[in-house]
């Protein structure tokens, strides 16, 4: 009996260790799992970084991430601008701290593209331009966001009330135009020489198409000497060096005025800027009536031919280092394809298959210009550009060739710089 007792009252006791030690599991457990569900509540956030600060203010992009997000419950998108793209980037680059999607530096050579960035598939270029265009050993890492041909955008009131009859086909014309406008009391161009990239259209884009040569930045390679005064470098910044010496373009050129470029163009004090085409829709964005704006190849010569770049816009990619690169893939597949961007931005379509549909863009092929589709940069160009610590389309070397008393000594010490580059990397 004593024995049956003290098996009672061990099986009990064993009862109320067990009790005690699975009530203090679950205590221990309860705010494990309240946490973990928290936790598995918070949406994913999406980061991407982007140069239209315009889309990010105007809430331009809200809308394409609004519709993103009901088609991904859970998820929300984040944007940041950069205003400065290509300088705030590169040194974002090496901090590994850049998003989840934003765009290549149009500088970087394409064989670093895997360090920074995630192949794309192959099934998100069917029928697209440029698809290779940022590529490197059968992968491609970014996709356009658009393509666009750059010329001459022109408010029609401003060359009305300026008594402009024509359009600009020659250079001696394109000048006397600028000179009817300033008499008018109205700004014939803003070069936005602050702002440093759109720079780049009186550089890298115009002279690439001057001789109707797609590969002529990519022979610079194979020169030790590719600035002078008498070649298309020099032909283009002396017509940069010539609209400021006639006080043709903005007055304060040093700030940064590109969004106030557009307001004076909206309401008919800037009678034109040298753009891509896909400033037209941004212009209408803050007002303007699109049968006022007009689109024309620039006339950089009095001969003819005269030949206009086609280009893509910047490449859209997925960070290296992105923890949702499934996501960020179905964002650039929806944001490039479904999203409406292109159209709402004034660009020409990347689809191959479809027909442009930019009134302003039928104006200008009905100038008969040539149109040149930018060829790749080599990685031999970029490589030498990186090492003479020139960076190409940015506009920063652009404003101290436009600012230089002497443009042949500016050109000398950037040959000296780009010679030694070819000479370390023995090309």
């Amino acid at each position: 009996m004593a024995r049956l007792i003290s098996m009672l009252m061990i099986l009990v006791c064993s009862a109320a260790i067990l009790s005690s030690c699975i009530q203090q599991r679950q205590e221990q457990q309860a705010p494990v799992n309240e946490e973990q569900q928290q936790e598995a509540a918070k949406p994913i956030q999406l980061h991407i970084l982007s140069n239209r600060v315009d889309l990010i203010e105007n809430g331009g992009f809200e809308k394409y991430a609004s519709a993103f997000e009901q088609m991904h419950p859970g998820v929300e998108l984040s944007f940041e601008g950069l205003t400065n793209y290509v300088s705030d980037i590169s040194a974002r680059l090496a901090t590994q701290d850049y998003g989840d999607v934003l765009l290549i530096p149009n500088h970087m050579k394409n064989e670093d593209l895997a360090d920074y960035f995630e192949p794309l598939p192959d099934s998100l270029f069917e029928n697209i331009r440029f698809a290779d265009y940022k590529s490197y050993n059968g992968k491609r890492y970014g996709i356009t966001t658009g393509s666009s041909a750059t010329g001459i955008i022109y408010n029609k009131k401003a060359f009305e009330q300026a008594g402009i009859e024509s359009i600009p086909t020659t250079l001696d014309e394109f000048y006397e135009a600028c000179r009817k406008l300033k008499q008018a009391g109205i700004t014939p161009i803003y070069l936005n020489y602050g702002a440093q990239w759109p720079l780049m259209n009186w550089g890298e884009e115009l002279v690439s198409v001057m001789n109707g040569d797609p590969g002529y930045l990519n022979s610079l390679v194979e020169q030790d000497d590719p600035w002078q005064v008498d070649n298309e470098w020099g032909h283009a910044i002396t017509i940069v060096k010539t609209l400021i010496e006639q006080s043709y373009v903005e007055r304060a050129l040093i700030s940064n005025q590109w969004e106030a470029s557009k307001i004076e163009f909206v309401e008919g004090r800037a009678g034109m800027l040298f753009l891509g085409n896909w400033i037209i829709n941004q212009l209408t964005s803050l007002g303007a009536d699109p049968d006022t704006i007009g689109f024309f190849p620039f006339p950089y010569r009095n001969e003819q031919p005269i030949y206009s770049p086609l280009n893509p816009d910047w490449f859209i990619a997925i960070s290296k280092y992105s923890e949702h690169k499934e996501l960020a893939l179905e964002w650039i597949r929806y944001f490039v394809h479904d999203s409406g961007f292109v159209d709402d931005s004034g660009f020409l379509p990347i689809d191959t298959t479809k027909q442009p549909t930019l009134p302003q863009y039928k104006q200008f092929l009905s100038y008969g210009s040539i149109p040149v589709e930018r060829q790749i940069p080599s990685d031999a160009l970029l490589e030498i550009a990186d090492t003479a610590q020139i960076t190409l389309w940015s506009g920063l070397y652009l404003q101290e060739w436009i600012a230089a008393p002497d443009l042949q000594d500016a050109f000398d010490e950037y040959n000296e710089r780009w010679a030694k580059a070819r000479n370390i990397l023995q090309y």
